[in-house]
């Protein structure tokens, strides 16, 4: 069913108009996004709506208001009778636009058009100190992705300076970190009951701001850990890398501490987190009533290329146990996996099966790592006392259950749907979960049978997969396994392929200037992936973002956990140059190699890696058939 057949209160209301056509005289909650409404469960601000709407609560988005003019955006429906609900959006508003090197973004993917300059920086704040001065009365919570990784003491990139939890900056009343449903549904039914908002400060998965001299929220099952205050980390790097070790180990237990922390005359309680969602309350978000189009109103101002992007996936589960030290996926979505139900799962490609413009193809079935679906603890008390960042690094956990057959079941069964021609894979792979030598491993929890379906029928040509890098000293910063174990990958792909007589490709990514990578590290990159036939193309510069271990390294200089000192390339000179490697194939980079190379006495690796002779790989041979036979059938249409 497409615009013209839906009627508008499918949508959740945006217009005044929309609220009266439901009878309304007044909202609940107002939800305010840096987004454009799309009422889909890709999108939080869509899901969060949704949630509040199934609890019976009448609810209103104003999307994407605009923070230049009188403020008639956020006047519009007035104030509501609970809360103000405040996102940035999908993204940090400043990831969204600013690149690696600080240049505006010309465009924003989730805006109609794509077109930018529909949010300011840090929307979160601006939009909550903006409601704070109209409705001074009405308690305001924040949450999403930027709220929830800005909730503590953080080195803020694009200030280039610590900035405190984003409640203090902001004025919010409460913030909720994380996915947030669990928290939301709580709060939710404690204000059905009458309990105001000023005394909601033992909401699991919520952090909030109190004098510094009142006593601490009662909960006694809750023990409490003291960070260092803001101040402190001001004035001592080490001291702030230090914090982080608490933060994130808390993070992720299943039973974690409360954290507080000293903020100017405040203190900042961070309350545990829920633990991680069970299949049927995943599913219960999934499968609330989402029309999965954009609101009607953007039919004229054109696309959202984060919604053409995603319309035809489907995301099979939440959280990822790699622990990437780069990475905020399970500081965000936690590092326990909560996977949907196979129904459910399947109820939604259905679904996807019968919108207008479908044409048999399902871009994606995935989640953050697209094999990690079902994948938890074999014994959960162990996953409960664990304390690890990781579940993968620096080797898979032997309580960790990696059975691949839940995947290919859903794999088989969404490819057999009659309306569907292919259901692709197109999510981050972790490939260190089925490369094994152990054959008696792989048989067990059928390695092989999953990298011969994937390659066999969920390819679309390339698949994508993120290595990061080449050097081991490095990938130990990163938290990712050893660049060896990417080869046995590729020779596993490559065999499938041949079997199967198939021109697919693996688009390896890799990453510039993360914090220990020195020069010879990214010439060692350049060789080692030179000799297996790659010319890069998907690359990309570190970029610090809250909430990673790899931000505190940039900033601070110090591993937060061994509190040794790491380097980090931090000019705009130093990153370009790291960067000019991965394109050592373009004539105007090689002489910059050759002179730099033998500055530092490593003049062997700039005549390994300049030499004309390119060694011959699968990836090449498939690269120059798929080349031939293009060329072949253009000559064949030109003659025709």
């Amino acid at each position: 069913m497409n615009f013209e057949q839906r009627p508008i209160t499918d949508w959740l209301p945006i217009t005044k108009n929309e609220v009266e056509k439901r009878g309304w005289s007044e909202l609940d909650v107002i939800l305010i996004s840096g987004d454009a409404y799309v009422d889909h469960p890709a999108f939080g601000h869509s899901v969060i709506g949704r949630i509040i709407e199934s609890e019976g609560f009448k609810v209103g988005i104003i999307p994407q208001p605009n923070w230049q003019d009188d403020l008639r955006d956020f006047r519009k429906f007035g104030k509501p009778k609970y809360f103000f609900g405040v996102t940035s959006g999908c993204m940090d508003s400043m990831v969204n636009h600013y690149t690696a090197g600080k240049r505006l973004r010309s465009t924003d993917a989730y805006t109609p058009g794509g077109k930018s300059g529909f949010r300011p920086d840090y929307a979160t704040i601006v939009y909550t100190q903006i409601l704070k001065k109209i409705y001074p009365e009405v308690p305001v919570l924040i949450g999403g992705i930027e709220a929830s990784l800005r909730r503590v003491t953080h080195y803020d990139y694009w200030a280039d300076k610590l900035k405190p939890s984003i409640l203090e900056e902001s004025g919010a009343d409460i913030l909720v970190y994380g996915m947030g449903e669990q928290s939301l549904r709580e709060i939710l039914k404690l204000l059905r009951k009458g309990v105001p908002i000023s005394s909601l400060k033992t909401i699991p998965q919520t952090a909030v701001l109190i004098d510094k001299n009142d006593n601490l929220p009662k909960n006694k099952n809750w023990e409490t850990f003291e960070l260092s205050s803001h101040e402190a980390c001001l004035r001592d790097k080490r001291t702030f890398a230090a914090n982080f070790k608490h933060i994130e180990m808390e993070s992720n237990k299943q039973f974690a501490k409360r954290l507080i922390q000293n903020v100017k005359n405040k203190t900042l309680v961070i309350n545990p987190p829920f633990q991680t969602m069970t299949e049927k309350e995943i599913d219960t978000s999934f499968d609330l009533p989402f029309t999965r189009l954009p609101h009607p109103k953007y039919k004229k101002r054109g696309e959202i290329p984060a919604f053409e992007m995603i319309k035809f996936s489907v995301n099979m589960h939440r959280g990822c146990f790699g622990g990437c030290s780069f990475c905020t996926i399970s500081a965000h979505q936690g590092k326990m996996v909560a996977s949907r139900s196979e129904e459910s799962i399947l109820k939604e490609v259905d679904e996807i099966t019968k919108m207008p413009d479908f044409k048999g193809y399902i871009s994606d079935l995935g989640g953050p790592s697209a094999n990690m679906y079902k994948m938890k603890g074999k014994i959960q008390e162990i996953c409960d006392r664990c304390v690890s960042s990781s579940c993968i690094w620096p080797s898979v956990c032997h309580n960790l259950d990696t059975n691949h057959q839940p995947m290919v079941e859903v794999y088989k069964k969404a490819s057999a749907h009659p309306n569907v021609k292919k259901a692709f894979v197109s999510s981050g792979l972790r490939y260190d979960l089925f490369v094994t030598d152990d054959k008696q491993e792989a048989k067990e929890n059928h390695y092989d049978e999953y990298i011969d379906q994937l390659v066999t029928h969920h390819v679309s040509g390339r698949l994508k997969v993120a290595p990061e890098h080449t050097s081991d000293s490095v990938l130990k910063i990163m938290r990712k396994p050893s660049f060896q174990l990417f080869h046995k990958f590729k020779e596993k792909f490559e065999e499938v392929c041949k079997k199967k007589d198939l021109n697919q490709q693996i688009i390896p990514y890799f990453i510039s200037s993360h914090p220990g990578c020195e020069t010879k590290d990214m010439a060692n990159l350049a060789c080692e992936t030179k000799d297996l036939g790659f010319q890069l193309e998907q690359v990309q510069d570190f970029t610090p973002t809250p909430m990673t271990v790899a931000t505190v390294i940039y900033y601070s200089g110090f591993h937060p956990y061994k509190l040794a000192p790491i380097s980090t390339a931090k000019s705009k000179d130093e990153k370009q140059n790291q960067r000019k490697f991965f394109f050592w194939y373009k004539p105007e980079n090689q002489k910059w190699i050759r002179q730099t190379l033998e500055k530092i006495n490593y003049g062997s690796l700039a005549d390994r890696l300049l030499a004309r002779k390119q060694k011959s790989s699968f990836a090449h041979e498939t690269r120059e058939k798929t080349r031939k036979k293009d060329k072949k059938r253009w000559k064949q249409k030109f003659r025709k």
